[in-house]
């Protein structure tokens, strides 16, 4: 019996490395080029076929969802983790972040416009994306109001949305002019919302 789960082990761990190195090799092909980005541009990358690739995401689909997840995994998890749960702060240093990696904010902002479709296979998963990042940063500024930081009166779930509206939007307007200072635009906002004090 340990034999045999041996044997399964050793495939399975080694499916799990292919996985991921086809994952890293699509963020990167997709942060250069975007949403003009193939699936023989990442299968190449990787040395595999379409459908190699495939096998391992189950469609084009599922690869822009690990890409999309693992690109929120290493920037925005990772930027609310740094600002100690202050998610409202940790905005600017998304968008900061965001600059080193144009294709992706590409990627991102073609994607969640087609995905307003319902028809669209991603609609789902950016309807919930939208919500718990709502809900994340509304829950962090109730904490803040609770600490008087924020005016009591303001509507978390708006303000949050608002915020979100001001992220996506800065994205587009710096997609179209490199000048665009999105990560100044967005400390301007959370200066606005949160008392410094």
């Amino acid at each position: 019996m340990d034999g045999a789960n041996r044997k399964t082990r050793g495939p399975y761990a080694k499916g799990i490395a292919r996985r991921a190195e086809i994952l890293r090799a699509a963020l990167a092909v997709f942060a250069e080029q975007g949403d003009r980005t193939s699936l023989k541009d990442i299968a190449d990358r990787v040395g595999l076929s379409e459908a190699g690739v495939l096998h391992y995401f189950g469609s084009r689909e599922g690869l822009l969802l690990a890409v999309l997840a693992q690109r929120d995994e290493n920037s925005v998890a990772a930027a609310v983790e740094r600002h100690r749960g202050h998610a409202l702060g940790a905005l600017a240093e998304i968008a900061r972040d965001n600059v080193r990696e144009p294709g992706l904010v590409r990627l991102y902002a073609s994607l969640s416009m087609s995905a307003t479709d319902p028809g669209h296979p991603l609609q789902t998963h950016f309807a919930e994306r939208y919500a718990a990042t709502r809900e994340l940063i509304a829950h962090n500024l109730r904490t803040l109001q609770a600490q008087g930081r924020v005016r009591p009166e303001l509507d978390a779930v708006a303000v949050a949305a608002l915020a979100i509206a001001a992220l996506d939007g800065l994205q587009v307007q710096w997609l179209y002019d490199g000048d665009v200072d999105m990560a100044a635009a967005m400390e301007i906002l959370v200066g606005l919302i949160v008392d410094a004090g």
